[in-house]
């Protein structure tokens, strides 16, 4: 059934590889601007709150796909921005599939941990200020910590979501996961359901331990009111 594989015509393991790498880079990066979209969605600043609100509502409700191409036609054609992949296609296109990426799941990170922000009892943060601390010192000592606490398994799922999202990557011609399994589709088409299986599989594995692990993880850290 997977006699195709014998040939070596296909590099699936390096195609996972690019998934991988789109998954981890883009984790971290929508980690650190969804943290600082939900900074500004709880500031006292009134125009850092309207430009979180707004950038969360409208990017959050643009398809992906129109994310990724629009990295892809504005900032490299139109541009000429390479983001230091110099004329290398394929380290541009990966670069500019991690923008997007993090441009787009920045959005549901600081959803979540505004949510968890949401669930800091509000007499803490009061107590702090009455003790002299900031607004940044308060956010960063005493309400982000216990945030980030209450909102693993959210941010788990969101991970999920982010390593199935990379197959839009494909778009601007990322050689990931799912661009090869295109390219199997037409050439093995005596062996679709082997293929579709294989790919299926592959991203099961990707993403079910990370599920459980970070399960797991939520009810350890698991803050006890």
């Amino acid at each position: 059934m997977f006699d195709f594989l014998d040939s070596g015509q296909y590099d699936l393991l390096g195609a996972f590889w690019v998934t991988v790498q789109l998954t981890l880079y883009s984790a971290v990066g929508s980690l650190i601007w969804g943290t600082l979209l939900a900074g500004m969605r709880v500031s006292p600043v009134p125009i850092m709150r309207a430009f979180g609100t707004a950038y969360v509502n409208m990017v959050r409700n643009t398809p992906l796909t129109v994310l990724i191409v629009a990295c892809s036609l504005g900032l490299s054609q139109t541009l000429q921005i390479t983001l230091g992949g110099g004329d290398d296609f394929t380290k541009i296109g990966f670069r500019l599939a991690v923008l997007g990426l993090v441009a787009y799941t920045g959005t549901f990170v600081c959803e979540s941990l505004r949510s968890g922000i949401n669930t800091v009892p509000v007499g803490q943060a009061e107590a702090a200020r009455a003790m002299g601390l900031s607004f940044f010192q308060v956010l960063t000592l005493i309400v982000l910590p216990q945030a980030f606490r209450s909102v693993v398994a959210p941010l788990a799922n969101v991970l999920i979501a982010l390593t199935k999202n990379t197959t839009v990557a494909s778009a601007i011609g990322v050689l990931e996961a799912s661009a090869l399994m295109k390219t199997m589709v037409e050439n093995e088409s005596n062996a679709l359901f082997a293929v579709f299986a294989m790919f299926a599989f592959g991203f099961i594995v990707l993403t079910l331990p990370t599920g459980l692990l970070l399960g797991w993880v939520s009810k350890r850290v698991a803050v006890k009111r």
